[in-house]
């Protein structure tokens, strides 16, 4: 399996290259010293704009990156506070059911003891 690469070593290659193409150039072509400078200086200037906009572009991804972990964190927290709040309100329903049953059974519990008493009260009389 292949390595993929990082676009850095990449950028380090194609350096390379341009500079072994320009040491090439300067040997095999017969040209004044001064063609020699302004060529050198125009290859210099594309790889430092090429480069420049290869830092740039690096720039604006790492910055959209961000900003999209950014944004999935908040809708974490929100997902996670919604969850939070449901699962509260599911607890205080609950609650809820739970008191109002053990009131219908303690006042049915009440109930049948007064009736049980009032049968008793009824046999012993």
């Amino acid at each position: 399996m292949a390595k993929e690469d990082s676009g850095g070593s990449g950028m380090l290659v194609f350096l390379l290259g341009v500079v072994s193409g320009a040491a090439a150039a300067l040997l095999l072509a017969p040209v004044t010293g001064k063609e020699a400078r302004v060529y050198l200086n125009d290859k210099a200037r594309q790889s430092r704009d090429r480069a420049n906009d290869a830092a740039r572009q690096g720039r604006e991804m790492f910055e959209q990156g961000r900003e999209r972990a950014g944004e999935a964190a908040r809708q974490g927290r929100q997902i996670f506070e919604q969850g939070r709040d449901r699962a509260n309100e599911a607890a205080r329903q609950g609650r809820e059911i739970l008191e109002h049953g053990r009131d219908t059974m303690s006042t049915a519990i009440d109930r049948g003891r007064e009736a049980y008493q009032q049968a008793r009260q009824k046999e012993n009389a």
